[in-house]
């Protein structure tokens, strides 16, 4: 499968330079969370830069003036529970008027398998925009799921934006998924034997929220 259509890893100086200290165990709760939102923020930038636009005239102190618009209410954020909700605020800032949901899914220890605990989308249209977030890719289960569920619901126009993702996430997203397409600010090493993302951060959740 050639994942060179629809993987885009956003290699900006910028973003090395906040994952290297998003990455860094001594960075704390707060610098961390400003970092995600910055992060985000970027990300965000390259995944929407297809976006349909509305031609309009606007007038300029000057002159009328051609420009375009986005549908901003055609846009919806998708975080997945509970780590994706610190990418909510940096995409807001972009999008303001754009509509959030929330897909609640945790992966068992055990199995590594996910389970869904709350799904709740804001009114949508075959139109919608979704942006599906989360900080890591790292089997890819969670997100797989909630993309199934959101294409049974008849949403066709889906992105997935995460922080760092690992291989063997990308390649079974990208197996099972081949239209989404997905953005990420750094693809990693590998999974370890407890399915973290090795270099990676450590657990994102834990780190946004302190709970570690």
């Amino acid at each position: 499968m050639d994942k060179t259509k629809t993987l885009h890893i956003v290699d900006h100086p910028l973003m090395k330079h906040k994952l290297a200290h998003l990455r860094d165990e001594k960075t704390d709760s707060k610098l961390f969370r400003e970092l995600v939102n910055e992060i985000s923020i970027i990300l965000g930038i390259e995944a929407s830069r297809d976006l349909p636009v509305n031609r309009v005239k606007v007038q300029t102190p000057l002159t009328q003036a051609d420009a375009q618009t986005i549908l901003m209410d055609q846009i919806v954020i998708l975080p997945i529970l509970r780590a994706g909700l610190g990418m909510v605020d940096g995409l807001l800032t972009l999008f303001p008027k754009a509509k959030v949901g929330h897909l609640g899914l945790e992966r068992d220890h055990v199995t590594h398998l996910p389970s869904e605990y709350y799904f709740k989308l804001p009114p949508h249209s075959e139109n919608s925009i979704c942006f599906v977030v989360d900080p890591m890719l790292a089997t890819g289960g969670s997100v797989i799921s909630s993309i199934e569920k959101l294409k049974d619901m008849g949403i066709k126009n889906i992105r997935f934006i995460c922080l760092i993702a690992a291989p063997e996430g990308v390649e079974v997203l990208c197996r099972s998924h081949p239209d989404v397409d997905i953005f990420i600010g750094a693809l990693d090493e590998k999974l370890d034997v407890n399915k973290y993302i090795i270099p990676g951060l450590g657990d994102a959740g834990d780190r946004l929220y302190g709970t570690e």
